[in-house]
């Protein structure tokens, strides 16, 4: 609750989706959102003044400790592409690791998931906007 109330008072808004996601935009693209997962921290933007302001304010309020740009979080690999400003999210390794889990790991590998005798039409797809806007 104290953290939630100090991202508040920053002007942070909690995700309805994940309530570890909060975020706070600014002007066009200009946004910053930050991830909380049990103590540690994501905080991405392209704003770094912007991101050394809200480190500087949480540590007012919580012990903090400032590692160097993450390189994998919650089984995600991260690249950046500084010369590009892109960045890569994989979860190549975390899939490897489900497939070990489950004794998949030596399945076949194939282009398509579906039995080769299914066939997809768009007269399967929905009729409705609604219904679409659903999918």
């Amino acid at each position: 609750m104290k953290f939630d109330s100090v991202m508040g008072e920053q002007g942070y808004k909690r995700s309805s989706s994940d309530h570890c996601v909060y975020f706070q935009r600014y002007s066009g693209d200009d946004v910053i959102i930050f991830l909380l997962y049990v103590d540690d921290i994501l905080i991405v933007g392209k704003n770094i003044l912007r991101i050394a302001a809200l480190k500087k304010q949480l540590s007012k309020s919580f012990a903090i400790k400032h590692l160097e740009p993450a390189k994998q979080v919650l089984g995600m690999r991260i690249e950046r592409d500084r010369s590009t400003n892109k960045l890569y999210l994989s979860q190549e390794k975390y899939i490897e690791k489900i497939h070990c889990r489950f004794k998949m790991d030596n399945a076949k590998v194939v282009s398509c998931p579906l039995a080769a005798h299914f066939k997809l039409s768009t007269k399967q797809g929905s009729s409705t906007h609604e219904k679409k806007n659903e999918m």
